[in-house]
């Protein structure tokens, strides 16, 4: 902890200078969430086909981006205890460090020719894609509890800029490093090396004091350490039905949502989709996942938490519907597939904000790493399943599948909202 995150804790900052504080604390996160949106972005447009240069066969390329859902999923938890112990700023300011040094050993991996180290730097890669995720919680920090998901929705929104012009800077950076002796596959690592330590620097010299330090000094209660630990953390959830109703929003929403998209390309190809076609339907679901986090924030605020993680089960179900009925329909397939960003978005933003509502404010930085750790997980198992369920049945049954997965999630909030339990 430095000597300024130090006096932020003894010294609280004043009810005048909390709304102030709030807006510049949101503006430095937003601006960090576009630079790492467009450093996983720009990486992740290529990597398949780096792999299947790399490995030689079309067989392994898919093992890049499960490789990089690992990642994210296996620093997870180890990036929330630095944050618990010592603040949001060390851990976001590591992780786009570790993400930053990942894209170069995917560099390093396609220039030698050698697939395990692209693999592994594919892994700390996820890096990245962790701090975006933990941002989403940075931002609720000092948010009031009747705000608080609006400002998780405002640095989710954030995003879209970042995966847009991702993806279409894909092939500059790729004719940019022609003469260096690096494949072009691998050009968009390199920017994202590049822009990843920008966002590093950023927010290790704009985010102070610490969001998460500071919320605590606000709170003579919680100025203890008694109660960060990550096994402090998991017993908060244990004894909170409403945190764990949001642990399985945030996780089967993102499971859904990743097990479908992962897919559609195929089975749009499978029915004559040209490859043109096919981005602008995944570019029509993106703005699904990130434009309209806002109102989904809004409703969270407005309507209750439990409203809108029903409203997002509602729209996973009908995504599944459109797109797995669609067929040689590729305008259905595409409604669907928006609808599913629609889906994705409101179980995101409105299982994070109940998870933040319902865990003590000691243990939140440990819970939001297990929530991250537990949907990142469940996506990369739903993502390596899904290709077996095309292949063995259909993508009419994946869809079927993901629906199904809905229902606990479905039952849970339909209990919750019957019978609340006082304070959970």
């Amino acid at each position: 902890m430095t000597s300024i995150d130090k006096a932020a804790a003894l010294a609280p900052v004043s009810a005048e200078a909390l709304p102030a504080l709030r807006r510049r604390i949101t503006a430095v996160l937003v601006a960090s969430q576009i630079l790492g949106g467009l450093g996983v972005a720009t990486g992740i447009a290529l990597a398949t086909v780096l792999a299947q240069q790399v490995s030689g066969t079309e067989a392994l390329a898919g093992l890049a981006p499960t490789a990089t859902v690992a990642g994210t999923a296996l620093l997870s938890m180890p990036l929330a205890a630095l944050m618990t112990a010592r603040g949001r700023r060390p851990g976001l300011v590591l992780a786009y460090v570790i993400g930053a040094l990942g894209a170069g050993v995917v560099v390093l991996g396609a220039v030698v020719g050698n697939f395990p180290l692209l693999l592994l730097g594919m892994a700390a890669f996820g890096a990245g894609s962790s701090a975006n995720l933990q941002a989403r919680f940075a931002a609720a920090d000092l948010a009031e509890p009747e705000r608080r998901g609006r400002a998780i929705s405002n640095v989710v929104w954030a995003t879209t800029i970042g995966a847009v012009l991702g993806p279409n800077i894909a092939a500059p950076s790729g004719r940019s490093v022609s003469g260096l002796g690096i494949p072009a596959a691998a050009g968009p690592f390199v920017w994202a090396a590049g822009v990843f330590l920008v966002a590093a620097v950023m927010v290790f010299v704009l985010l102070r004091p610490d969001p998460l330090l500071t919320a605590r000094a606000l709170s003579p209660a919680d100025r203890s350490s008694e109660g960060r630990s990550l096994r402090a953390g998991l017993r908060a959830v244990r004894e909170s039905p409403m945190a764990r109703l949001a642990l399985v929003t945030v996780a089967v929403s993102h499971t859904a949502m990743v097990s479908i998209m992962s897919m559609t390309p195929v089975a749009l190809g499978h029915h004559g989709a040209s490859i043109e076609l096919i981005g602008l339907v995944i570019s029509g679901h993106i703005a699904g996942m990130y434009a309209f986090s806002p109102l989904m924030g809004w409703l969270s605020d407005r309507i209750g938490r439990l409203a809108v993680i029903g409203l997002a089960a509602g729209l996973l179900a009908l995504a599944a519907l459109l797109a797995g009925t669609a067929g040689a329909s590729h305008g259905q397939t595409a409604a669907g597939l928006f609808v599913l960003g629609l889906g994705w978005s409101a179980g995101l933003v409105s299982g994070s904000t109940l998870l933040t509502d319902s865990v003590p404010q000691p243990a939140r930085a440990a819970v939001q790493g297990l929530s991250d750790l537990t949907m990142n997980t469940a996506a990369g198992l739903g993502g390596a399943a899904a290709g077996l369920i095309v292949a063995q049945a259909s993508y009419g049954w994946l869809n079927l599948i993901g629906a199904s997965l809905l229902l606990p999630m479905a039952a849970l909030t339909v209990r919750r909202a019957l019978r609340p339990l006082p304070g959970s």
